[in-house]
């Protein structure tokens, strides 16, 4: 993806990483950083799988955000890479965001992911357009022991306070590189973001446990046309996929194709890997 080059050279850069628990709103934050839809976003906790950058150019400044898997305990293969892929995102980063959600006490899972973030760490309380003054303020309190660099209150969703909080990332970035080129936006592979925008609509409908038994990825793709396989785990699922006289895939691919470019052609496949989520090499096949 691209985004509109700025006409100034480069003389400060540097990675912010977004951790927190599941369903904490990273990707909505994300997107509402970098003003442009780069990641998924559901209501459906570990939604996001993998690292996910967005790059962003101003003033002379390229900050590289990576919205990272939210961290939790797994139970699966795919869990656990997932929980790999958050972990390995902190690595090396200039500054690291602990995202927490400001309608959700501050738990024993928020301090476990400050424990693996560095001391200079600045704390996001997120949904404040969900929350009533008091929980803003107890969750400011809470987090006030974490001794961290800045706190900031804001809502992804409506954008409330997120340009203050961009300039405070902005300010904290070091006389570095360019990282990446000026036009591009994200370093997600095309065929990544068109098999995640599928997997986005399927999340949107499905439900129980099958959000989490649905992997999406692209297998063909000539000129505008797209074919996209949905591996789901049991044959029970492939009817729920699929639906009454194939309504939910047909909603799916209307819903991902009015994403699309004009013109586009998406072609939806839906199959079965019994229990592909415990297999660590079926998880990594994937891409996960």
């Amino acid at each position: 993806m691209t985004q509109p080059s700025p006409t100034a050279s480069i003389e400060r850069s540097g990675f912010v990483t977004l951790a927190g628990r599941p369903n904490v709103g990273k990707s909505t934050l994300l997107n509402a950083l970098c003003k442009r839809k780069l990641s998924i976003v559901s209501d459906k906790p570990q939604t996001t799988r993998f690292a996910i950058r967005g790059v962003i150019n101003r003033n002379e400044v390229q900050i590289v955000f990576v919205d990272t898997p939210g961290l939790h305990k797994p139970v699966t293969e795919l869990g656990k890479s997932v929980n790999r892929a958050a972990i390995d995102s902190l690595e090396g980063v200039d500054v690291a965001c602990l995202v927490i959600d400001a309608t959700a006490p501050f738990g024993r899972g928020d301090r476990w992911v400050a424990e693996k973030l560095p001391k200079d760490l600045v704390v996001v309380v997120n949904k404040v357009d969900l929350a009533s003054p008091g929980q803003i303020g107890a969750q400011l309190t809470a987090v006030a022991a974490l001794e961290a660099s800045a706190y900031f209150a804001v809502s992804a969703r409506t954008g409330d306070g997120v340009s203050d909080l961009l300039d405070h990332l902005a300010a904290r970035m070091p006389v570095g590189p360019q990282y990446f080129p000026l036009e591009m936006a994200t370093d997600l592979p095309d065929e990544t973001w068109v098999a995640e925008l599928v997997r986005e609509q399927l999340l949107a409908v499905t439900r129980d446990e099958l959000p989490y038994s649905i992997a999406t990825r692209v297998t063909e793709w000539e000129g505008s046309r797209i074919r996209v396989e949905i591996i789901v785990e049991r044959e029970s699922q492939k009817g729920m996929v699929i639906g009454k006289q194939g309504e939910v895939l047909k909603q799916v691919g209307q819903s991902a194709r009015a994403q699309l470019p004009p013109g586009t052609y998406l072609e939806l496949f839906v199959r079965v890997d019994k229990n592909w989520q415990q297999s660590a090499s079926r998880v990594q096949r994937l891409g996960y």
